[in-house]
Parts: C-alpha cells; structure tokens; sequence
C-alpha cells in the first residue's frame, strides 16, 4: 500500500500549484483504504430439505401386561380313607391320569370280611322280621276270636317295629363296610397329572392321616395374576360408560406369552376377579382360564399376561423417529402451508406396527416432518418432500372385538383376527 507521505514527497515542491495534487492523493488513499477493508457478503441460508407425510389412521385397542403364573383348578392332596397295608401301586410318578383311575390298592381282605358279616346281619334281621311280622297277623286275628289279649297283639306288634329297626341298622352297616372296601381301591378324584408316591408296598397307612400322592389338573388351567388398583379403577368406570365390559361378567381375552417366547401364542379369557383389594399390596387378584389339551402348560409357570385394556378408539400413528423429547414433552414438527414448521406437544400412546400411536395433539391431515430434525427450529422454512407412511411390521398382536384411559402397554388394530 503506498502511504500519503509517499506520495506527497514524490510531488515537485517548486510548482506553484500543488493543490490539485493534493486532492488526487487523498482520492487514491482513499480507494486504497476501501478496497483493503471490504468483506465479501455472506451467502443466503440453505433451506432444510425434509420429507413429510400424513399420519396413518386406524382403530386400536390397547392391552394391559401383567406378570403371573399358571395354577391348577383343582389341586388334591390324595390321603388314605381306611387303614391297612398297601398292596398295589396302579401307576407311575408324574403320569397323567383320567378321574376315577385306580392309583393304590390297599390290602381289602379285612373290609371284605366286614362287608360279608354285614350282609350276613342283614339276612338275619330280614329273618326276624319276617317272624315278627307273621305273629304279628295271628295274634291280630286271635284278637277278634278274643283267644288272645290285646295286651299280647301290641306287644307283638313292637317286635315287628323292632325287628324293623334292626334291619334298617344292619342294612346302614352293610353300606358302610362296602365304602371301606371301596375305598381300599385309591382312584383318582380328577384328570391330570399325579406326583410322585409317598409310600411304598408293604406300608402301613391310617386313615386320613397317611399321604398316598397329590394330583393336579391340566385342562383346562388357570393363569393367576394381581392387577394394580389403578387398573382395576379404570376397568370399572369402562364398564360403567360401557367402553369395556367388566371381567367379572365378560370373557375378556387374554394372551399369555411364556419366558421363552416372543409372541403370544396362548389364549384364554378371563373368569374371575377377587371381591377385595389387598390393603397390603395395593392390588387385587383375577385369573383367567385357558385350553391346555396337550398338558404342555404346567402349574407354577411363569408367565407374562395381556389383557384388553380398552374399548376401540381412533389412533394416528408416526414413525417414532419423528418425535422430539423435551424433558416429560413429546413434540413434532408440523409443515404449514406458508412453508414453514411448528411444533406440536403430542400424547403417545403404544406401538403399533412398528409405528407409534398418537392420542392428541395431531389431525389426520397434518403434515408431520419425518427427517432432518436436527437443523429444524420454529418458524424454519424447509423444502418439504410428501412421502407415506406405512407400517413397518404385521400386527401381530391378538384381535378382539370392538369394544380411554391410564397408558397402555400395548395395543392392536380393533377387529383384527389373528
């Protein structure tokens, strides 16, 4: 750069006229300064490209999750009857059984010999009164020839009611010796699946104290759970708007998943909610009951329940890739019809193949930002290109029938038959 006193010395000093000089340096000095000290102007802000779609729309039901386990309806502590000597053992540990199968057989020789004194009592009382009965005829007639005293017909007349009386008692002794010797043959009270034996051959048993085994049944089997009294307060005002019917009189459908499953394979409805809430836990108890042909299912196995939790409802559903959290806030960028996005606070609800449900905050015909979040603010012009959405995976949750309310853990298209 060529400074003013640069310029100033290489004027002449002896010319007379020196002030058009002056005025072409300051001129130069100053076109110098300006072009050294010019910025280039910054470039205009690219705008975002994004794309954007419509939310799809469906009617959903939710389900409930609860943890629990299978239960057998009847579980029987089987226990000796009559007292004796175990003589045969009719089945195997862990066998599945039918009602009324023999299990044990208890020595029945000293039953059987009861039950033949009794039957021979029976005979004998019969006899009696058969005798009884026919003086009883002859001295009525006697009494009308006046051969014999009234006194001696009414007397007659006791021992028939007697002897009647003692055949009534031995027929009643008769019956109760042929239960014991009935009971010498242990059966098994229902179908399903005995434990292992707790005795042997040649044990000595007394009656109802002795163990002989246990048995459970399979099918159909109970799946038990406890359900929070949150729950349980918006089953009841469901039922009481009519959106849900109450599982105390509905079969509810449950699906059951096992601990090593991913879906839910196994399902029931529900059959009994308990008439109190444990004041200790907060929760009260239900159960549901399911098929189990196969005796696969077995009492005391975990299990992870879903019930229906809802009637049906208009959901819209999004990518979840398309909400921003901001602390306890689910928001989403909304495209406007001058260009630019707003954001929208959004209640979320379950996931629905492979999308998540929204409950509030969106119309069916918002045009919700998918992508490119990241350099969005409000207010934000965006190049916007419409895309659809679509679900991502089946639903494979359980269908119901079309039947709002505590979030879900879950839900499944309404109607849906799977």
């Amino acid at each position: 750069m060529i400074g003013r006193d640069t310029l100033r010395n290489s004027l002449p000093v002896d010319r007379p006229a020196t002030q058009p000089y002056r005025l072409v340096a300051s001129a130069l000095c100053s076109l110098l300064i300006v072009g050294c000290t010019a910025k280039p102007a910054a470039p205009a802000p690219r705008v975002p490209h994004v794309s954007v779609g419509k939310p799809l729309r469906r009617d959903v039901v939710d389900w409930d999750t609860y943890i629990g386990r299978f239960e057998a309806p009847q579980s029987v502590d089987l226990r000796a009857r009559v007292t004796g000597v175990v003589t045969r053992i009719l089945v195997k540990d862990g066998q599945d059984v039918k009602a009324g199968q023999p299990l044990f057989e208890i020595d029945p020789r000293p039953y059987r010999a009861v039950l033949l004194q009794a039957e021979a009592q029976i005979a004998a009382a019969n006899a009696t009164l058969a005798n009884a009965a026919s003086v009883e005829k002859r001295s009525a007639e006697l009494v009308k020839a006046q051969a014999v005293s009234r006194e001696e017909l009414e007397n007659d007349q006791a021992q028939v009611r007697t002897a009647k009386a003692n055949l009534q008692s031995a027929e009643a002794a008769a019956y109760n010796a042929r239960l014991n010797l009935g009971f010498t043959m242990v059966r098994a009270p229902v179908s399903g699946r005995i434990s292992s034996r707790r005795v042997s051959l040649g044990d000595q048993v007394t009656n109802g104290d002795t163990l002989l085994t246990t048995v459970v049944s399979l099918d159909p089997i109970w799946f038990t759970f406890d359900g929070a009294e949150s729950f349980y307060l918006k089953y009841m005002r469901q039922a009481l708007t009519g959106a849900r019917k109450s599982s105390r009189v509905a079969p509810n459908p449950v699906d059951i998943q096992l601990s090593d499953e991913t879906n839910y394979p196994h399902r029931g409805e529900m059959a009994f909610v308990d008439n109190a809430i444990d004041t200790g836990s907060g929760t009260i108890r239900a159960h549901a009951v399911l098929p189990n042909p196969d005796h696969f299912l077995t009492p005391g196995m975990f299990g992870r329940a879903r019930l229906l939790g809802s009637g049906s409802y208009h959901a819209l559903l999004i990518p979840d890739e398309a909400i921003v959290t901001d602390q306890s806030r689910k928001l989403v960028f909304v495209l406007g019809r001058d260009g630019t996005v707003t954001q929208r606070v959004i209640e979320t609800g379950p996931q629905i193949m492979g999308l998540r449900a929204v409950r509030d905050g969106l119309g069916p015909n918002d045009m919700v930002v998918l992508d490119g979040l990241a350099q969005l603010q409000p207010g934000a012009k965006v190049d916007a290109r419409q895309v659809a959405i679509k679900p991502r995976s089946a639903d494979t949750e359980p269908g119901t029938e079309r039947l709002t309310v505590p979030q879900p853990n879950a839900a499944t298209l309404a109607g849906s038959a799977k």
